[in-house]
């Protein structure tokens, strides 16, 4: 017989489950940082949004971030990898029609020059990619996702973790 606060027990059961109907539930995107061996940064065009971002996208209901982002390399860019150290875990707060997300961003490593000839969108999602240097990143990103990955090449110079809120930076407007 199931005693109270036992995993079996049918009242502590329905107590959770109110309690996880009633949380709020957040929205997990996961990104990766990739190089090539000049240090250039791949970015991906996608077609169903003005600018150019990081490769990666959002988490399906209960998938771990790390698990998004190497399913996300693998639709988008045919890219089978093993996705390393979390580099950014950055909160953004509601804007336009979403709710508040996370924005995880994994370490993808550095890319070698064989692997990077055959790279190509094997997703509708995407128009086109290129590596590029840091500046020229930075005038085809919003200002925030240049903020998320100018963090994400720091932390990934420190060998350390970043975690902020975007309303800190006042990156997100409209």
């Amino acid at each position: 017989m199931a005693g109270v606060g036992d995993a079996d027990d049918p009242d502590r059961f329905a107590y959770l489950a109110e309690g996880n109907a009633k949380q709020a539930r957040k929205r997990v995107a996961a990104d990766v940082l990739l190089t090539d061996t000049a240090g250039q940064i791949l970015l991906v065009n996608p077609t169903y949004k003005p600018d150019w971002d990081m490769p990666g996208g959002m988490a399906e209901a209960n998938e771990p971030p790390r698990a998004a982002a190497r399913r996300e390399l693998r639709e988008e860019l045919g890219l089978d990898l093993e996705v390393g150290q979390l580099l950014v875990l950055e909160w953004a707060p509601p804007h336009g029609p979403w709710d508040d997300t996370l924005m995880f961003v994994f370490d993808g490593g550095t890319l070698d020059d064989a692997t990077i000839a055959t790279l190509q969108p094997t997703d509708a999602e995407l128009d086109e990619l290129a590596f590029m240097p840091a500046d020229d990143a930075r005038s085809l990103l919003r200002p925030y996702v240049w903020h998320r990955l100018n963090a994400a090449l720091q932390a990934r110079q420190d060998a350390t973790t970043v975690y902020f809120e975007a309303q800190q930076h006042q990156q997100y407007r409209g």
